[in-house]
Parts: structure tokens; C-alpha cells; sequence
């Protein structure tokens, strides 16, 4: 009988629990809805885009007015005759 009596718990005790009760429940919640979302999420390739083509980079120089239209088609033939290009 002497335990009910002899060691209570003040009011911050209370609060104490109160707070980490809420505490508690608030981080497996917020757990619950990170890996819902994570799970649910449709996986993104990594890869990178494609890099543009010489072709479509002497076009976006020439559309920029660095070139004008002769250098322009100068050029787009030298890259036409030369072939497709390959890395080593």
C-alpha cells in the first residue's frame, strides 16, 4: 500500500510521458508514411540524357546567330562527309 501513496508522479512527470507518448507515435507515423512513399514510388532510371548531335549543335549556333547561313552549310557538309562519328 505504501507504493500508491509514497512515489507518485509530479506533474511533470506527466507531462514527461504525454510528451514522449506523442513523440513516439509521431515518429512511427512519419516512418510509416516515408517508406509508404518510397515504396509506392515508380523507380527513375539514372541515366543521363543523350548529348546533342554535332548536327544539332552547329543548328542551335547557326538559330543563335553566332554563324552565318554560308558558314552553317560549310560545315553541315563536313560533318555529313565525314561520316558517322565514333569513340575511341
Amino acid at each position: 500500500m505504501m507504493f500508491w501513496y509514497d512515489h507518485d508522479v509530479s506533474g511533470w512527470g506527466w507531462f514527461a510521458m504525454s510528451a514522449g507518448m506523442i513523440l513516439f507515435w509521431a515518429l512511427i507515423i512519419t516512418a510509416a508514411v516515408l517508406l509508404f512513399r518510397a515504396l509506392g514510388r515508380p523507380h527513375e532510371h539514372t541515366h543521363s540524357p543523350a548529348s546533342p548531335s554535332p548536327e544539332q549543335l552547329l543548328a542551335e549556333r547557326f538559330a543563335r546567330g553566332e554563324i552565318n547561313e554560308e558558314e552553317y552549310q560549310r560545315r553541315l557538309t563536313a560533318l555529313r562527309s565525314s561520316g558517322p562519328l565514333t569513340k575511341h
